[in-house]
């Protein structure tokens, strides 16, 4: 009679299993949250399979979580070490755990991995072994780990959309940001008889802190800047777009460098509230007289290469941000006699390394600055693009490169 009744329970046991995944697969396709999806995991085993106690612990980013609990109130189980208590186990099996409040709630563990990977493990403890037709023996626990597996890898493929359309929409924002940080750049820059400007700007982040600028102040005389902000990224830009316009602002208000620079670093302080700060280079430039008027307030040193030699323009003070009060600020004064060529740069270009670890430096930029002097802004910056590009190698870019260089006659 047992086995007759055995005969006739294997086609319910089989509907039920099928109906079951069918279950959960449409809950899947549906895109049901995770929490409805361990609801519907809860009911088959609970209320269908008739197992009184079970823990599910899964492994997720950044380690192991308890995702769902039932039949238990003892509080160890969310400070279980799960690598350390179930780490060497790969099968199906039962168990003797080392906790004996474990030992006295479980009975079995079900572990279900991917590859090599663990993805969860399940504890499974008061079995009702007096519903013979859907009872959780031995042989219907593999049932239980693939309806595991497949909730587990789709709770995981939940999350790994989400994370997929936050990546795409991070990426949409930097795109924008990068889009408004263009717009921060002259849109051209003048060629003609008396000066020759050009500028190149690689951004290590898509978007960066660092900045370049040219205006036309007059009919004789025009400014030109170089500024570059501490760190890197969004946080960086969105300090600098702040910084170019009041820097555009104050430009046509205050005719006084020394003033000028003053004014920036109490607005640098208001801005960044001393967590970050900026190196600037700041110059006027007079067609007439030509003299070159400038500030150096803490940045790399631009090169002025005249005749054959280099001037390093160093005079100025210290960065901006760095204190609430500039309290000694110089202002460099040069007068130009030849043709000359003013190569300004961020940190970034200089400090690039090598797959020896050794910079590309100033004395390398000097040395292509003086050997191509006569040649257009433009073409010198092809020309150290390329030598950089050479010399760093398979190395990757670490940081923001400005380069901006004004050729005068």
């Amino acid at each position: 009679m047992k086995n007759g009744e055995d005969r006739r329970s294997r086609p319910r046991l089989k509907d039920f299993k099928l109906n079951a995944l069918l279950e959960v697969t449409k809950a899947i396709n549906n895109n049901f949250p995770t929490s409805e999806l361990l609801t519907i995991y809860e009911q088959i085993v609970r209320d269908k399979l008739n197992i009184g106690k079970l823990v599910l612990f899964s492994n997720q980013d950044p380690g192991w979580v308890c995702l769902l609990k039932y039949g238990v109130t003892d509080p160890f189980i969310d400070s279980i070490n799960v690598e350390q208590e179930f780490g060497g186990i790969s099968e199906i099996r039962t168990m003797d755990f080392t906790k004996r409040a474990l030992q006295k709630s479980f009975e079995i563990i079900v572990p279900v991995f991917h590859k090599q990977r663990p993805l969860a493990y399940v504890l499974i403890g008061d079995l009702n072994e007096d519903q013979l037709e859907l009872s959780p023996t031995i042989k219907h626990l593999p049932f239980i780990q693939t309806l595991t597996n497949i909730i587990i890898v789709a709770i995981e493929n939940k999350k790994l959309a989400k994370e997929n359309i936050r990546q795409a929409a991070m990426r949409k924002e930097l795109e924008l940001a990068w889009e408004m940080q263009r717009m921060l750049f002259p849109s051209a820059l003048p060629v003609n008889e008396r000066f020759e400007v050009d500028a190149v700007y690689l951004p290590h982040l898509q978007v960066g802190g660092d900045y370049y600028d040219f205006m036309q102040l007059n009919e004789n005389e025009f400014a030109f800047c170089v500024a570059d902000v501490s760190g890197k990224g969004v946080p960086a830009a969105l300090l600098m777009s702040n910084f170019q316009a009041n820097l555009r602002i104050l430009l046509g208000l205050i005719p006084s460098l020394t003033d000028l620079v003053k004014e920036l670093n109490s607005k640098v302080n208001s801005s960044a509230k001393g967590e970050k700060f900026i190196t600037l280079f700041v110059a006027k430039y007079n067609t007439v007289t030509r003299t070159l008027t400038y500030i150096n307030a803490g940045h790399n040193p631009p090169l002025l290469v005249s005749n054959g030699s280099v001037n390093l323009l160093k005079i100025g003070c210290t960065g901006l941000g760095m204190f609430d009060e500039l309290q000694r600020v110089k202002e460099g004064i040069i007068n130009i006699t030849h043709p000359s060529t003013i190569t300004c740069y961020t940190d970034g270009l200089v400090e690039l390394e090598n797959e020896k670890n050794e910079e590309f430096g100033v004395k390398r930029l000097q040395d292509l600055c003086v050997v191509n002097q006569h040649l257009p802004p433009k073409e010198l910056h092809s020309l150290i693009i390329d030598a950089v590009e050479a010399y760093k190698g398979d190395m990757p870019y670490v940081d923001d490169i400005a380069l901006f260089s004004c050729r005068v006659f």
